[in-house]
């Protein structure tokens, strides 16, 4: 059985949402902490609406789980409604702010009042649209952004308010290819990059546009923040976060071409000259070059092309 603990819903559309979420529950259709997104028919508004779901267990900090317990925890399941089942591409930070919550529910035990409500009725401002909210305030710096995401460059920000610095951490952890490279070149990169004379990038937000030091960028950078200022002007969240998964996909396959170019020009030497002229017309040859660097550093052949590709890069 459910019962209903907050919600911003006419009495009719919830009924339906419930009937919902009921029968996904019986069917065993929702993994705890694991949010689904599917579209739903409500009665108001009077079309189809993009529902997130997720189900997830009060946890009890101070107390050893044991199996009787597990039996008497509550169990929540939180909805959140948008226009459509665009929400899927923000299914993962919605899975974090779920996680949040229920982090917030066991530290503190505070009331459904002061608590609960006012964090559920933020969902949107606060998962949803921090991508937004960074194109907006660095507008044409958003090159260097972008380029300290794809180079793992670290990023230090400061003189800003909490939620802009989260906002940034926010599009630098989703404009980086975690997750779409090897764990170990990501790890070895991040060292590099730290250990490298320009150390840091610095974001100074005492102004009313950010100030930034050590910032480099770079031609493909710079053709993607244009996409990011033009669809500004719509104010899509949901845009923004297609532009950016965009990003990191042309991003990875230029990664796997240059993979492929080097693979050939162990064995020939026109496909080195290939590689070259790749590297200097796709616009990121600085940071392709380190990744393939960093995991053809145990392969002696296609390290030595990329030890080539480099010196023809510096003339």
């Amino acid at each position: 059985s459910l019962s209903l603990l907050d919600t911003n819903l006419p009495a009719e559309a919830e009924t339906e949402l419930r009937s919902f979420i009921a029968k996904r529950l019986t069917k065993g259709a929702l993994f705890e902490g694991i949010g689904n997104v599917a579209s739903v028919g409500l009665s108001i508004p009077e079309y189809k609406v993009g529902c997130y779901y997720c189900r997830f267990q009060q946890e009890n900090l101070l107390e050893m789980p044991t199996q009787e317990s597990d039996i008497n925890t509550p169990e929540y399941v939180v909805c959140f409604l948008g226009g459509s089942e665009k929400e899927d591409t923000f299914r993962l930070e919605l899975d974090k702010y779920i996680q949040s919550l229920k982090i917030n529910l066991a530290l503190e035990q505070k009331t459904l009042e002061t608590c609960v409500k006012p964090y559920l009725r933020s969902w949107f401002e606060d998962a949803i649209c921090p991508i937004q909210r960074v194109v907006q305030l660095f507008q044409e710096k958003l090159a260097f952004l972008l380029h300290a995401a794809l180079s793992y460059t670290p990023v230090e920000v400061k003189n800003a308010d909490e939620r802009t610095e989260k906002d940034i951490s926010r599009f630098l952890a989703a404009a980086s290819l975690q997750g779409l490279v090897q764990e170990g070149t990501m790890t070895s990169l991040c060292i590099a990059m730290t250990e490298e004379q320009h150390k840091s990038m610095i974001v100074d937000c005492s102004a009313p546009q950010p100030q930034l030091q050590n910032a480099g960028s770079n031609r493909f950078c710079e053709d993607w923040m244009h996409a990011f200022v033009n669809g500004a002007e719509g104010g899509n969240p949901f845009l923004f976060r297609q532009i950016l998964e965009n990003f990191k996909l042309k991003a990875i396959q230029d990664i796997n071409n240059l993979k492929r170019f080097i693979r050939q020009a162990e064995m020939n030497h026109y496909a080195l000259f290939k590689c070259y002229m790749f590297l200097k017309n796709c616009g990121s040859g600085d940071i392709l070059l380190k990744i393939v660097k960093v995991e053809h550093a145990e392969m002696p052949e296609a390290r030595n092309v990329v030890t080539v590709l480099e010196e023809f890069m510096r003339e």
